[in-house]
């Protein structure tokens, strides 16, 4: 990333740009011929897995797309980590301990001997103090600025020893900061010595693995570090391919190029009668959300009344069937289940509602028709979603043109900072992906996100003072009757029409014994041989 960018658009390629289009995905559509081919010496062993797009940055201070943080799980140390299994859970990791002593103050001690690579030194409290506090700083025009926004600073008590200082407690600490993309530790020294900020080479590294190479839209390379000090990891190379397309990547994976990937949801019940002779198919629950929204601002869509009769014409179950083939089920918000402030019904029913949905365009004023837009990614599952709602609205009265996208195009469309093209935009088809607390969901639909995340300019001043209460809110039933709140405001604006959180299904090598997160999502430091 740029250094050169301004704080909007560092915004605009964080977390949510996860989904951004591998330019690999598309060639290799093409032919399997076109995979580039890699020999390897003899007895070095090898795990080779798919990620949905290319790296962009592997400074943890500007970094913020899932694929960039599997490989910074794997090259640096964080105090916890995500613990691989069925639950959600973290386990110690650079911390030897680690306890909240009271709701703003969390005291830490490093492991002795964690050394950083290319000789910056052992991991000290100051690195640890460095890493976040440089997060927290507006200055710094962090993406992730948000998952370090209670801190008020870290108190260093000694080499190996400090205190988080929050300035108000801070509920998703725990599951979404410190053990996922703000929690990664860099040595200062190192990141000093390049100036402050670097892209895609690492001046130092701490995990069990250190980053060797990239080369751009083809791989990422991932070795043993030699001055690890845990258990021996199992591969002496990871290789990363950016695969944009599942399609693509299940042709790689049965023609043994990967050993791991999240498959399409078309593909599952294929794979699950007939699945090839050396893989494992799994399915897991996900994170990610999937809605169409509605431009607030846009002249057509200015009448709530004209947002509900969309809601009301989309009719969930179809998509469901068609696009996810059963495998998925209808999301009641944006919150999945089995997380605080999972509705277990929204408003509005799955089922579309078409009278409901002609009278309130008639009481709009639109009882002769409409005419609408929709915005949608490049991908089977959303092309497919998007004809179905086509159709459903087609029935109400509404004639609905489908706009199709890449990646580049479709992740710039509420973009400010890419002039008044956000004043086109109607519909939406969008999803974003999540971590096991509400929070990191709700976040991207404050005010100050209109513009960056915030595509249907949703402004609720309710929504925004629950969104501030439920950061800092330690009884459990009370915050999460905050989020299902928060998120029946989103769905009453009508900008919302919620329709699934998907699923995870996943093929890998029996050779291999993957470690997952309960959503599916790798863990690549904990992969073993099997």
């Amino acid at each position: 990333m740029s250094e050169s960018l301004s704080q909007k658009q560092k915004q605009v390629l964080n977390r949510r740009s996860f989904l951004k289009f591998s330019a690999l995905g598309s060639a290799l559509a093409l032919s399997p011929a076109l995979w580039p081919k890699v020999s390897f010496a003899e007895g070095k062993t090898i795990l080779k897995v798919r990620d949905y797009g290319d790296i962009t940055c592997l400074d943890p201070g500007i970094a913020a797309n899932l694929y960039d943080e599997n490989v910074n799980a794997t090259i640096y140390s964080k105090l916890i980590q995500y613990k691989p299994g069925s639950e959600w859970g973290w386990q110690l990791d650079a911390a030897e301990s680690i306890e909240q002593v009271e709701p703003t103050r969390i005291k830490f001690t490093l492991k002795k001997g964690i050394r950083f690579s290319n000789d910056f030194g052992e991991m000290k409290a100051e690195d640890v103090k460095y890493s976040f506090e440089r997060i927290a700083d507006p200055a710094f025009e962090s993406p992730i600025q948000g998952d370090w926004k209670p801190l008020d600073h870290v108190e260093v008590t000694g080499d190996y020893s400090g205190i988080i200082v929050l300035k108000e407690p801070f509920q998703a600490l725990w599951m979404t900061t410190l053990p996922y993309m703000a929690g990664n530790i860099v040595s200062k020294k190192a990141v000093e010595s390049v100036g402050g900020k670097f892209s895609h080479e690492p001046p130092a590294c701490s995990g069990p693995y250190v980053f060797k190479e990239w080369k751009p839209k083809q791989h990422t390379v991932l070795v043993r570090n030699k001055h690890w000090q845990g258990p021996r990891p199992d591969f002496d190379e990871i290789r990363i391919f950016p695969i944009d397309d599942e399609k693509t990547a299940e042709i790689a994976f049965e023609a043994g190029d990967i050993d791991f990937t999240r498959m399409s949801i078309s593909s599952f019940e294929k794979y699950s009668k007939n699945p090839p002779a050396d893989a494992l198919v799994t399915k897991y629950p996900s994170l990610y959300y999937v809605w169409v929204g509605m431009n607030m601002e846009n002249p057509k869509l200015q009448d709530q009344r004209v947002r509900r009769a969309v809601q009301y014409a989309i009719d969930v179950p179809s998509i469901l069937q068609a696009a996810y083939f059963g495998v998925a089920d209808p999301a009641t918000g944006i919150i999945p289940p089995g997380l605080c402030g999972h509705r277990e019904k929204a408003l509005i029913p799955p089922k579309a509602n078409i009278e409901k949905a002609k009278q309130l365009l008639k009481e709009a004023g639109h009882a002769g028709g409409l005419n609408l837009t929709l915005d949608v990614r490049n991908k089977e599952a959303y092309v497919t979603s998007a004809q179905v709602i086509q159709a459903t609205l087609a029935q109400a009265g509404i004639k609905l043109e489908i706009k199709v996208h890449d990646s580049g195009s479709f992740w710039s469309l509420g973009d400010d900072s890419k002039g008044d093209r956000w004043k086109d935009v109607q519909l939406v088809h969008n999803r974003f992906s999540s971590a096991p607390d509400p929070y990191y969901a709700a976040q991207w639909f404050t005010d100050d996100q209109i513009g960056i995340w915030n595509w249907e300019r949703f402004a609720s001043p309710e929504y925004n003072k629950l969104h501030e209460k439920a950061i800092s809110e330690t009884n459990r039933e009370k915050r999460c009757a905050m989020y299902e709140k928060m998120q029946e405001i989103m769905e009453e604006s009508g900008a919302y029409r919620f329709i699934t959180h998907e699923a995870n299904p996943v093929l890998s090598r029996t050779s291999i014994k993957p470690a997952l997160r309960p959503d599916g999502m790798p863990l690549l430091r904990y992969f073993q041989q099997g």
